[in-house]
């Protein structure tokens, strides 16, 4: 866009960018070291920083024009023009929505409470084999990613596939009213920010995405969630549901026991596949990234071979081997429902090899007044799997531990650990099972997680043992 449409979509007038109008911009960026020829730097102000500091650096790196809540007299100096608005991130989602305007691109939005990014990742990764792709890099799915990522696309894609993540009331209105998507897809749905979401429900909320679908879109819903498919239901959507629960839907996954893959049903036609998914919450996504590839017009044979070179993005259900232990990756975040999701594969994974299961664990975080109920849920959780051993990082050890009183057998060993250092000690002082375990590491971004499996993998390597290997 130039300069000149870019203030014309916000309603400044015209003389907010005198001599300027013709200057063009093909991306939005909100951190100054990214800033370069051709960039729109918005100034966001934050808890800690504020963009609007560093508006000088960024036109020092490049930026071709500013975005601003507030006058900056001394950046207008240097020669770009400040586009001054009252909210400067209401204003960059204002541009997205106008360049969302001007694509032809079908646009997909993604929405869930668990495995939503994983979801996008796969679907993108399918589509992109009928043509152009964009996407939203990793979970960048707020009102500042979303619309950076909008931004940051040519125009000529065939597809867009877009994360719409909320926490908060009001979240997903303003997201979904900037995409109006050609294809809503929603996940699933179970507690997560219910400190944010708690008033009407996560189901609600999420549910509103369907309230600003495209002229003639289509949602796609999970029909194993009953609360999700009342709301949906009331939207006046019309959906199309899928199930990996075995209910009646078009659109549906069961596990091939035999071949070690999903038989996906897609609307009377039957696809069996190799995905990069595992378990129950395996099936959900494969389900989920082959119907909307199916909505959207492409064959069995294209969404296989999307699925064949879809990968993971990090920190999700990734595999290692390190020395003896396979250890599932799953650091990235939590909630109830992804915690319970990982857990399940995690235990099926150890009933299918024989090995012991340890469960590297850190407390979940934004569940607010349902905080302990939820954690001592998941302790009951981990005494029906039969978790072997524990080690748990955060606040609410104790709910979990109440939780566990309530197993029938012997409770597993439970460690406390506060940071990477503590935890090498205490897992190389017991040596859990050394000849080998299933080992899922899962917590809330809080705990940092990924840091004490890089100790660990450190420590290994240190000890002459064979270093992580990706399988």
């Amino acid at each position: 866009m130039t300069v000149g449409e870019m203030a014309q979509a916000l309603g400044l007038p015209a003389d907010s960018c005198a001599g300027h109008e013709g200057r063009v911009l093909a991306r939005a960026v909100t951190d100054s070291r990214e800033a370069a020829p051709g960039a729109l730097f918005v100034c966001v102000p934050g808890a800690r920083v504020d963009g609007h500091d560093f508006a000088a650096s960024a036109v020092e790196r490049g930026a071709g024009a500013v975005l601003a809540s507030r006058p900056l007299p001394e950046v207008a100096a240097l020669g770009v023009p400040v586009l001054v608005v009252p909210d400067s991130v209401k204003a960059l989602g204002r541009l997205a929505a106008h360049w969302r305007d001007r694509t032809a691109a079908k646009v997909v939005c993604v929405t869930g409470t668990a495995g939503k990014t994983t979801l996008k990742e796969a679907l993108a990764a399918i589509l992109a084999v009928r043509g152009k792709t964009a996407k939203t890099p990793l979970n960048h799915n707020n009102q500042i990613g979303m619309p950076c990522a909008v931004l940051d696309t040519d125009g000529d894609e065939a597809f867009w596939v877009m994360e719409a993540g909320i926490s908060h009331e009001g979240d997903m209105d303003e997201l979904a009213a900037i995409l109006r998507p050609d294809l809503a897809v929603i996940l699933n749905v179970g507690p997560g920010h219910t400190e944010g979401l708690g008033g009407k429900g996560v189901a609600w909320h999420k549910a509103r995405l369907l309230a600003h679908l495209a002229p003639e879109g289509t949602a796609l819903v999970s029909a194993d969630y009953a609360d999700l498919v009342a709301e949906a239901q009331a939207s006046g959507a019309k959906p199309v549901y899928f199930t990996a629960a075995g209910a009646d839907t078009p659109y549906s996954a069961r596990m091939d026991e035999m071949a070690g893959n999903f038989h996906l049903e897609l609307a009377g036609k039957g696809l069996a596949a190799a995905t990069p998914f595992h378990g129950a919450f395996g099936a959900e996504n494969a389900i989920a990234a082959a119907a909307a590839a199916h909505l959207l017009g492409l064959s069995e044979d294209e969404i296989r071979r999307g699925f064949a070179e879809a990968p993971l993005p990090p920190q999700r259900s990734a595999r290692k081997e390190l020395g003896p232990w396979r250890v599932i990756d799953d650091t990235y975040n939590a909630n109830p429902l992804s915690m319970r999701r990982m857990l399940e594969a995690a235990a099926e994974e150890a009933r299918g090899t024989g090995l012991p299961l340890v469960a590297v664990l850190g407390e979940m975080g934004e569940l607010g007044a349902e905080s302990a109920k939820h954690h001592e849920d998941l302790g009951r959780l981990l005494g029906r799997l039969g978790v072997d051993a524990i080690y748990w990082k955060g606040g609410h050890g104790e709910d979990v531990r109440a939780g566990l009183a309530e197993a029938p057998h012997a409770a597993p060993i439970w460690t406390p650990v506060t940071g990477p250092e503590d935890f090498v000690r205490a897992w190389e002082t017991a040596a859990p099972f050394p000849q080998g375990a299933v080992v899922l590491f899962k917590g809330s971004r809080v705990n940092r997680l990924e840091e004490l499996l890089a100790a660990l993998e450190k420590a290994q390597a240190g000890e002459g043992r064979e270093e992580g290997r990706v399988l």
